[in-house]
């Protein structure tokens, strides 16, 4: 198996259509989510972007592969649906930063995968995709009309190109925002401290820490490696990409940036877009950057046809996680939707060592 070793160990940057094609695979699971987020809560869209924009092209440059960069989903998906503060958001992103910066550097990251089982962390991306469902309904009933013509978009989009159909949406609003408000002057964004609020320690933030560690280590990390080994021949250890991600997180958190992950998802999608080399990174952080400058067409985008773009990423993720059909990642769903998804994550895990403990956990993962 071939090693990636950073860039000049082989040609991995390239700029062929391709490349710019397979940009797109990663944003099409990123901006919804950004825009959503930043839309709904103090989250500064510049800053974001910036920090996406960055570390597209500083992961691009290093491993010479179209090295995915997304947002931390399940703290995301609590923050838009208003489970947690954006304080404590904050201050779960940085806890979940300083775990895995630590666990990647300590080689840990295989023994903590070996305590998550998989339909823990199925049920609890089916409680973010159910509490994102709940926020999207709101946003929608704002002006219906506008979000079904939102939804039958989509279902179009999706007949010829199902993971586009947010980024659809997210086109038409920007054309609607447009015709609102124009086209804004390009501002640059200030540096600055926490620029959305300064971090709060609770234990609804130690819940959706736990919650988004226990996806972070399956999809974000160990499914990331093995694709990158499918796809592309290529070693790139799993500790090395938790490392990476507590210090992309940790780096750009404080200045406004969120808490970030690599993604099996956002991977996959570049390379069905057409990525081979760390060249759509680098593509993707430029578009990220200039899109930075122009920022503010973002705040006439109509919230109803927000609520669409919401329904489309919870279907997706709930897709994801209802491919699990063990009783244990169904419970942990509904119960983190309906009381609190870090209890509902560890309750999970305790049900998960008993069934280990018992005996009856390979029963249980062969009848999904």
């Amino acid at each position: 198996m071939a090693v990636w070793e950073g860039y000049g160990s082989r040609p991995g940057l390239r700029f062929t259509p391709g490349e710019v094609t397979g940009a797109l695979g990663d944003s099409v699971t990123v901006l919804p989510i950004v825009v959503t987020l930043c839309a709904l809560t103090p989250a500064s869209l510049p800053h974001v972007l910036v920090a996406f924009g960055v570390f597209q092209v500083v992961w691009g440059v290093r491993y010479g592969l179209p090295m995915s960069v997304e947002p931390m989903k399940a703290l995301a998906g609590l923050a838009i649906a208003g489970a947690v503060t954006y304080g404590e958001f904050v201050a779960a992103g940085l806890l979940a930063g300083v775990v895995l910066l630590i666990a990647g550097a300590a080689g840990a990251l295989g023994r903590v995968e070996r305590l998550v089982g998989r339909p823990v962390v199925r049920g609890v991306q089916l409680a973010v995709a159910l509490l994102l469902v709940e926020r999207a309904l709101h946003l929608s009933l704002g002006d219906p009309a506008l979000a079904l013509a939102g939804v039958l978009l989509a279902a179009a989009v999706s007949l010829v190109a199902p993971r586009a159909a947010a980024l659809a949406l997210l086109a038409a609003g920007v054309a609607l925002a447009v015709g609102v408000a124009g086209v804004p002057e390009p501002t640059l964004p200030a540096l600055a401290l926490f620029p959305g609020g300064v971090p709060t320690l609770t234990t609804a933030a130690l819940g959706g820490t736990a919650a988004q560690l226990a996806m972070t280590v399956g999809n974000a990390a160990v499914a990331t490696s093995l694709l990158f080994s499918d796809l592309f021949d290529a070693d790139v250890p799993t500790d090395d990409l938790a490392t990476n991600m507590g210090t992309m997180t940790l780096l750009s958190v404080p200045f406004g940036g969120l808490p970030m992950c690599h993604g099996s998802g956002g991977l996959a999608g570049k390379y069905a877009f057409g990525a081979r080399t760390g060249g759509a990174n680098v593509v993707l952080g430029g578009l990220y950057l200039a899109a930075a400058l122009v920022v503010g067409l973002w705040t006439a985008f109509p919230l109803a046809l927000l609520g669409a773009v919401l329904g489309v990423v919870a279907l997706q993720l709930g897709r994801v996680a209802l491919a699990d059909r063990s009783a244990l990642a169904v419970a942990v769903g509904v119960a983190g939707a309906l009381t609190n998804v870090g209890l509902a994550f560890v309750g999970g895990l305790l049900a998960w060592h008993a069934l280990r403990y018992l005996d009856l956990v390979e029963s249980a993962e062969r009848a999904d």
